[in-house]
């Protein structure tokens, strides 16, 4: 009878599962707070989609959510309730983000794009320490190294290829071929807003997509061409699978590569920071800017608007590295 209930066998779990529980995240949020900065970085993850460059992922790693969104993600099934919880304040805050790029951001981008664009590039650059700080204590490799390079020459060939893109195209066409298409460009966009340094609008731009999604959005396009919301429902099926795939993917190889993988991603983050500067829509402005065009009030704004959004996000880095300071010290 004593056997029966042995300690031992109360309380024995398979390996596989320990193991599972062990790796897995706490996904619980202690605080308001908390909570909060859930909020913000769904936000951002929302403006990602409407302004070139703005990268979600980053603001992530800032927050320290990073290896929590991947895991909540792409776990969401198996664990769907832990899960939900952690990304319902991402998912109000990207709802709130996508509204206001594409209501107000975009309006602002019409009257001063440089100025607009300038604001977000010194949130993320001054937000990068916190991207490098996650290589503190790592050798840089010569293999790491090249992995560092690549991550910044991916954006910046994106960007290279978005120039040469065909132009814009057409959403009227809706047959199997291009449903096929937009399912895959829907997968895409969710690889974007999982891996930082990639930009959705940029790969928008370079498939000749962005300005005619823009503009679809409107009641007068609706009633005339009801057939786009074959095209919506497509880009979201593929969204939604590449965002589970991509998300599980990245987890596990967070999990076994870590350090590797943060080099990727640290020039991936700079080279998204580079083409803020360097895409479509800006190269337009600068040609605005060669041809006459009263340019300086829009260069001061821009470089006065950088340095305050560099300087309010890194305040925020050193905060954050100082609260987990006095954390460790506890």
């Amino acid at each position: 009878m004593e056997e029966n209930f042995s300690p031992e066998k109360k309380t024995d779990v398979p390996e596989k599962n320990r193991q599972n529980t062990e790796n897995a995240p706490d996904l619980r949020y202690k605080n308001r707070r908390e909570a909060a900065k859930g909020g913000v970085l769904g936000f951002f993850i929302g403006l990602a989609v409407i302004v070139p460059g703005v990268s979600g992922s980053t603001v992530a790693i800032l927050f320290r959510l990073y290896e929590k969104l991947l895991y909540a993600i792409g776990n969401l099934l198996k664990k769907f309730k832990a899960c939900a919880a952690f990304l319902l304040p991402v998912v109000i805050g990207v709802a709130l983000g996508f509204a206001l790029g594409f209501f107000a951001v975009r309006g602002l981008l019409n009257v001063s794009p440089f100025a607009v664009i300038a604001l977000f590039a010194g949130l993320m650059a001054g937000a990068y320490p916190a991207v490098l700080g996650q290589l503190k204590g790592e050798k840089a490799t010569p293999f790491r190294i090249c992995l560092f390079l690549l991550g910044v020459l991916f954006p910046v060939g994106m960007c290279f290829l978005s120039l040469l893109s065909p132009g814009e195209r057409s959403l009227e066409e809706v047959g199997a071929l291009q449903c096929l298409l937009f399912v895959l460009l829907g997968a895409l966009v969710a690889v974007t807003q999982v891996v930082p340094g990639l930009s959705a609008s940029a790969l928008l731009m370079l498939a000749g997509y962005f300005n005619p999604l823009l503009q679809s959005v409107s009641l007068t396009y609706w009633s005339q061409n009801p057939l786009v919301f074959a095209v919506y429902a497509c880009l979201l099926v593929g969204f939604a699978a590449g965002l589970l795939g991509s998300s599980k993917g990245l987890s596990v190889l967070l999990e076994k590569k870590k350090a590797p993988s943060f080099f990727a991603v640290s020039g991936l983050a700079l080279g998204s920071l580079l083409t803020m500067f360097f895409n479509p829509e800006v190269l337009e402005v600068y040609g605005s800017w060669s041809e006459g065009a009263f340019f300086a009030p829009h260069l001061v704004a821009g470089v006065l608007l950088f340095a305050a959004g560099a300087c309010l996000s890194y305040a925020f880095v050193r905060y954050e590295r100082k609260k987990e300071a006095e954390k460790g010290k506890k």
